[in-house]
């Protein structure tokens, strides 16, 4: 056994890059994408090959293993290790150069594909393959797994765009592997000569082989390719620190054919005759991984078949003759580039949103992607599912059905002894019928733990000790990545769920769509990283902090990890005391981006609420928790004793600013905002009401409305009378006040009852106070008796407040049928218009927008019906989508204010700026409007705003 302290301090001498063999490292590379989880000493960020050449010289003194690591999305376990992680992300991350003459790009092993294809595309050119994983998984992690993607019956595997790289051995030798044996290590050509024989015969003549090493890359007839042999290695032979790659001409235009067949056999069957037509794609999915919401041709499954031209014209009609050529229940072409990224996102994330069955039982990787002949994949796909029946298993395939593969994830039992057994014996079972159909184990992801295991029954034993000569040739002292490929772990060891608590954790949420279990929810995060995507594309909004800082622990994943490390008690080891826990969270904007764009839902910002709540149980808070969290009742205050006046100017001293601020734990660059000399309640108890005729809707007077932009309520009862609905205020008495009574003066009522305002509670929930949220949503939900024994709906004009409403309230008063009768009742603006007053027409505005659309706005609430109210007074143009950065008490904190700005800076301010000066400035949230004003010196409006405006115009 080394010693760790040894190791460290000879890493840290002798590598230049960061080593850290800290919990919070350590936790964050613990699992990939797979089901299995091992615990590494550290992990070492190279900054060049020299590091990563130094830090393999200290590994073999000290005897500890290394496993070079890119995006961590594999998914079968090759991107784990117990012994150095390096990760190639964080530096070794550049387009070193691109060739658009001889269409090459040189590139280090931790470039993200995505921005590979973003310089190629200027010049008409891409990298070939491209899997879903295109926005984070980096170009060291596909040649390593020999990666494929869609556009594979086209464009090949990495293998096939791969022309020479740049490699360290274990034991230190620089090498360049390309054709003609270039790079080979001592003894390979030699070993391959005396095999010519199996080498010619032992490997299956797939498109999508990925399983084993590539030795009859090897051949002399096929050029002796040493780098190609490399591809699909997994990290075990030698650590590659830059690649050339071949890029392909891009098609000028593209159409998507999208076939419906009745159910997959039909459509697995009729792929392989597609591919004479030369289709750049042809993916396949059924109707249980498709939102119902997705717009397709009717069917039980369909054929996503892309084609290619220089024109419209010329892309449109080879989608048309595949269309004339295919048996189908009913088509679609598609040649609008928008709807065609619309469709390929819901392939994409099918991932993730496999990872969980329609009844909300959990789904697990494993045989994610195993290969068979293309024209034996109708065949092939019936004996699986009789498999899967016959071990009372489900599972929903979807995949590269042009190549034969097949992407699938099943509900495996992987919690108990007996669910562990039956998931050995079927991956034994199905492995050799994927042999039986001529198949590969792996035709994507690669081996890992999940299938190496398994390999002799695809290659046999002879062929197998053949790898591991071939490995002992590379990494004679089996440093690199042991366990995989040669010499595996066993299937079945190492999963990750081992180490959870058996027993439910105690917690304040509900967490219904995980029937209450804390550690099923953490499960949610299965590892594909779409949180890590460094630009958010379209409405988007996860995940703003690690887009602003770069770094894992500030991902919905990375948090997702180190929670799951918290639970099983091993690296993080203070439960919920744990500071990396707190540190990893304090990024987290709960802007709950994730719970919409994260293809499996993770809602980090519930999760960050528990941990808070606990981890702040009977000790002090930051001093933020009480001067934000407490917001409601400080301003309640400023209102009662009608001091507004006062507040304002002792905030604008800036003397006593700075102070309070200090005291509050406020950032020192942030203004205070203004109180409102008026609120919102005392102008509608002063004014003359409009008795109306239509249906009554009661109108929430939120914290942030009623003190701070009162304007914005009183432009809202403008449109809504406007539209002929009778407008009410909620109760403010209990027990016994009745709807509209904030101008109730009774005797009687006020003998016996109490005056209270209804809140949603949302600042004590995004700050951990989850007990003061229970008490005043309680509170709230007696006061609203009388309004839920009516059919009223309640219009809430703060996105995070109605989300907090719709989400945060049924969840945390999960024995509260009330709380999910209110969560019902809750409406938008443009819901409520929509929905009470279809007929009334807004007045003509006719001028473009600019803004951003609210995160919870995207993430919770939906975004349609203000479009189309939009759309109806002539307000053209899309908002920005990302987060503002404020997002409520976040960009106030101290500490955060350079993470708040950064995100404004993503997308929300310049749209702002490069706006035309006609724009009008939509921001339904009042953090939008503050970081709009104090960013941008700039005035967003609230689109009730905008219309009570135009009407008076």
């Amino acid at each position: 056994m080394t010693d760790h302290r040894d190791l460290l301090a000879g890493l840290r001498a002798a590598v230049r890059g960061e080593v850290d063999f800290g919990a919070t490292a350590r936790a964050l590379t613990t699992m990939d994408a797979s089901n299995y989880r091992r615990v590494p000493l550290g992990v070492v960020a190279p900054r060049d090959a020299d590091d990563v050449a130094a830090a393999l010289s200290v590994c073999r003194t000290h005897g500890v293993p290394v496993v070079p690591r890119g995006g961590g999305t594999s998914i079968a376990g090759q991107a784990t290790g117990t012994g150095v992680v390096l990760d190639f992300t964080r530096h070794m991350n550049r387009l070193l150069s691109l060739d658009p003459r001889a269409r090459t790009a040189v590139v280090q092993p931790g470039l993200v594909l995505d921005r590979l294809q973003e310089a190629a595309a200027p010049h008409g050119l891409r990298f070939g393959p491209d899997p879903s994983t295109h926005g984070r998984c980096t170009l060291g992690g596909m040649i390593g797994n020999n990666s494929c993607g869609s556009h594979s019956v086209a464009w090949g595997t990495t293998a096939d765009s791969v022309r020479e790289l740049s490699v360290v051995t274990p034991r230190g030798e620089r090498l360049r592997p390309g054709r003609g044996w270039a790079g080979a290590p001592e003894g390979l050509r030699e070993l391959v000569d005396g095999e010519l024989a199996r080498l010619r015969t032992g490997f299956p003549d797939l498109p999508r082989r990925i399983s084993g090493y590539a030795l009859d890359a090897l051949l002399p007839e096929k050029g002796a390719d040493v780098a190609r042999s490399l591809c699909g290695s997994e990290g075990t032979l030698g650590v590659l620190t830059e690649a050339v790659v071949e890029l392909v001409r891009a098609p000028r235009a593209r159409a998507l054919a999208v076939l419906a067949y009745a159910d997959e056999s039909g459509a697995a069957e009729a792929a392989a005759g597609l591919l004479p037509f030369g289709p750049l794609t042809v993916e396949g999915m059924a109707a249980d991984l498709v939102p119902s919401s997705v717009d397709l041709p009717r069917g039980g499954a369909w054929l996503f078949v892309e084609t290619g031209g220089d024109t419209d014209e010329e892309a449109r009609a080879r989608a048309d003759a595949i269309v004339r050529a295919a048996d189908v229940v009913d088509s679609l072409v598609v040649t609008d580039p928008a709807r065609q990224r619309a469709l390929w996102r819901v392939r994409e994330d099918a991932s993730g949103t496999a990872t969980r069955m329609p009844d909300g039982t959990e789904a697990w990787p494993g045989w994610e992607d195993c290969a068979v002949p293309p024209a034996r994949l109708g065949a092939y796909l019936r004996d699986f599912r009789g498999l899967l029946a016959a071990y009372g298993l489900r599972g929903a395939p979807y995949g590269h059905f042009g190549d034969g593969c097949i992407h699938v994830r099943i509900d495996f039992d992987l919690l108990t002894g007996p669910g562990v057994a039956r998931f050995r014996s079927f991956s034994e079972e199905l492995a050799d019928l994927v042999v039986a159909h001529g198949g590969s184990l792996s035709g994507e992801h690669g081996d890992g733990q999940a299938r190496a295991e398994l390999l002799p029954r695809m290659y046999g034993a002879r062929t197998v000790a053949l790898f591991e000569r071939v490995k002992a040739l590379w990494d004679p002292d089996d440093l690199l990545n042991p366990g995989m490929l040669v010499r595996p772990a066993p299937l079945d060891a190492n999963l990750r769920f081992a180490v959870l608590p058996r027993e439910p954790v105690d917690v304040a949420f509900g967490y219904p769509a995980d029937a209450g279990d804390f550690s099923a929810a953490v499960r949610r995060c299965v590892g594909v990283a779409k949180c890590r995507t460094e630009s958010a594309s379209g409405p988007a909004v996860m995940c703003p902090s690690f887009r602003a800082t770069g770094e894992e622990r500030h991902s919905t994943r990375g948090r997702a990890r180190l929670l799951h490390e918290m639970l099983a008690g091993e690296v993080v080891t203070d439960g919920w005391r744990s500071t990396e826990v707190r540190d990893a969270l304090d990024l987290c904007l709960s802007c709950k981006g994730c719970r919409s764009d994260c293809p499996v839902e993770v809602d980090m910002a519930t999760y960050k609420a528990e941990f808070l709540h606990h981890h702040y149980e009977g000790r002090r808070r930051p001093a933020a928790h009480y001067a934000m969290g407490w917001l409601p009742v400080w301003l309640g205050w400023v209102a009662r004793t009608r001091t507004a006046a006062v507040a304002n100017g002792l905030a604008s001293v800036g003397l006593l600013a700075r102070a309070a601020k200090r005291l509050g734990g406020i950032a020192r660059e942030r203004g205070i905002p203004r109180v409102a000399g008026e609120t919102f309640t005392r102008w509608w108890r002063g004014r003359r009401a409009s008795p109306g005729d239509g249906a009554l809707v009661v109108l929430w007077p939120d914290t942030f409305t009623e003190h701070l932009s009162p304007s914005v309520g009183r432009a809202a009862v403008r449109v809504l009378e406007a539209a002929g609905l009778r407008v009410a205020l909620p109760p403010t008495l209990r027990p016994g006040g009745r709807v509209g009574d904030a101008r109730s003066r009774s005797a009687l009522a006020l003998l016996t009852a109490r005056r209270a305002r209804v809140c949603c509670g949302l600042t004590y929930v995004s700050t951990g106070q989850l007990d003061r949220a229970r008490t005043v949503l309680t509170r709230t939900l007696d006061l609203l008796e009388p309004v839920l024994a009516t059919d009223a709906p309640l219009v809430v004009l703060e996105p995070s407040c109605a989300a907090a409403l719709r989400t945060d309230a049924p969840e945390l008063l999960h024995d509260d049928p009330r709380a999910a009768r209110l969560a019902a009742r809750v409406l938008t603006f443009a819901e409520t218009l929509e929905r009470y007053a279809p007929d009334w027409t807004p007045p003509p505005v006719n001028r473009p927008v600019t803004g951003q659309t609210h995160c919870h706005q995207h993430a919770v609430l939906g975004e349609e019906p203000d479009r189309r109210l939009r759309a109806a007074a002539g307000l053209t143009g899309d908002l920005a989508g990302g987060c503002c950065g404020l997002a409520g008490n976040f960009g106030f904190e101290k500490g955060h204010y350079e993470v708040s700005a950064a995100c404004a800076e993503e997308q929300l301010l310049p749209a702002v700026r490069e706006a035309p000066e006609s724009s009008v400035v939509l921001a339904d949230g009042f953090s939008c409007r503050t970081q709009l004003d104090q960013l941008a010196g700039v005035r967003g409006r609230h689109l009730a705003e905008v219309l009570a405006e135009a009407l008076e115009e």
